[in-house]
């Protein structure tokens, strides 16, 4: 297990599920990322259920990503249906939150039910909190086609008022009640409102109830944990969803004794940077970093060894890599941000990095890094390394150390970046790919160089 994310940490187990995906068979997961202390009084998130609903699953990963756990235990599952997520869909082969009631060992999605399924019945775990989008805006009674009881966005879900037979959190209305009070005290605006909706969904027999028994929640209950279902409306914006979300969160580890810290302030406008900017994949041993957020739809000539084995490491939970023939697209999330077109290449490990004079300072530059660059950089000579600046064009050598080398010199359609700011500098041992550094020369407050300590992941062939 690998510990970490953005400096902190975690552990991640890596399942894999074969589903058919674009045409052709793929590895999918779902990620079960433990925080905090593991002790008998752990809150499992689950989110990404339904895959249209990005409040809930963007979410989670925040809270895996963004969040230390100070004092307790916190389980997240930010992408239980990750094949639903990137095809945008609430459910490709049928609602995943309507398959926990009884469920047929030939569907595609039983093994992913059977194993969110043990987390929940874990005896650490004490309560459930399953994270949805809904539509409109739900009121008890009916005001217009978008305000009335058959809504579900801003509101807490409990299936009953209190739980027989439950040590732990057994009071659910006061539990939602107090949540609730909290969402309506930081409300971005009045219209926003939470309620808590109780679905009786044992004690009434109507075609809702029915439905609400098929649920991941009412699965939860009826094995002995306190459960609650989060839904925020889909007339928000995403970062709004997330800011109630996290909102939310926060008071049900306060209701447990959790104790967190959250590496930024909760403002919709910073959680919205955070959501489309904050986001990098490495690959092989972090010899090469990929910033994610302006990313070029198309990137040409990216290393990948030649076997076409692509060992990468997200930084986020919802980032992922399929390959198709022989290009490898990424996702975030519902978003598809690019594709790689690989250069296939024999990798080696021949050196850890590389000395270069960086705006007339001289630094000691890892793999993997990525540089600021106001003026103008030097790469120092090193033995038999090549050096390659993408973009830079050179007729008098091959090698491209020993040059001093500003922006105005690198043609802009090699960026790696939509804004035409971030360059790569590849560096061989004859023709063998030892890795690469990254140039920035745009207004970037990521520091000179990177490191990540996620999960790695790996595409075979």
């Amino acid at each position: 297990m690998n510990l970490g994310m953005l400096k902190l940490f975690r552990v991640l187990f890596l399942f894999f599920i074969s589903i058919n995906l674009f045409g052709s068979s793929k590895s999918m997961d779902f990620d079960l990322i433990k925080k905090g202390i593991q002790d008998d009084n752990t809150l499992l998130i689950v989110a990404g259920i339904q895959g249209d609903e990005p409040g809930g699953f963007i979410a989670a990963s925040l809270i895996a990503t963004h969040y230390d756990i100070t004092k307790g235990s916190v389980w997240v599952v930010p992408n239980l249906n990750f094949y639903s997520i990137i095809k945008r869909s609430r459910g490709p082969y049928g609602d995943m939150n309507r398959k926990f009631a009884s469920l047929d060992k030939n569907d595609p999605e039983y093994e992913l039910i059977q194993r969110i399924k043990g987390y929940i019945e874990a005896s650490q775990v004490k309560m459930v909190l399953n994270l949805h989008d809904g539509s409109g805006f739900y009121r008890e009674k009916y005001i217009d086609k978008y305000h009335n009881p058959r809504r579900w966005g801003q509101c807490t879900v409990i299936d009953q008022e209190y739980l027989e037979h439950l040590d732990n959190y057994s009071n659910l209305y006061e539990i939602a009640s107090r949540v609730v009070g909290h969402l309506n005290e930081n409300l971005l605006k009045e219209e926003d409102f939470f309620r808590i909706k109780n679905t009786k969904t044992k004690f009434e027999k109507t075609y809702e109830q029915t439905e609400m028994a098929k649920t991941l929640t009412y699965f939860a209950i009826t094995h002995g944990k306190a459960a609650f279902g989060h839904e925020t409306s889909k007339s928000l914006t995403v970062e709004d969803r997330v800011y109630y979300k996290l909102l939310a969160l926060e008071e049900h580890m306060r209701v447990m004794g959790i104790e967190f810290k959250r590496s930024f302030d909760m403002d919709p406008k910073i959680i919205k940077d955070i959501i489309d900017n904050d986001i990098f994949i490495t690959f092989y041993d972090d010899k090469i970093k990929l910033p994610l957020s302006q990313i070029r739809r198309i990137i040409r000539y990216f290393p990948v060894k030649k076997d076409g084995t692509l060992e990468y490491t997200p930084s986020s939970p919802l980032v992922t890599i399929i390959k198709n023939d022989n290009v490898y697209t990424i996702h975030y999330g519902n978003r598809e941000l690019a594709k790689i077109k690989p250069d296939f290449l024999d990798m080696v490990n021949v050196a850890q990095g590389v000395k270069l004079k960086i705006d007339g300072e001289d630094f000691e530059v890892p793999f993997g890094s990525i540089i600021n660059v106001k003026k103008d950089f030097y790469i120092y000579p090193t033995g038999t390394i090549r050096v390659n600046v993408i973009g830079y064009v050179n007729k008098k050598q091959k090698n491209e150390a020993g040059l001093t080398i500003a922006k105005k010199d690198i043609m802009k359609r090699y960026s790696v970046d939509k804004n035409g700011k971030i360059y790569r500098i590849e560096f061989y041992d004859n023709k063998k790919f030892i890795g690469m550094i990254m140039v920035d020369f745009g207004d970037n407050k990521n520091g000179v160089t990177y490191s990540n300590q996620m999960k790695k992941k790996q595409i075979k062939t």
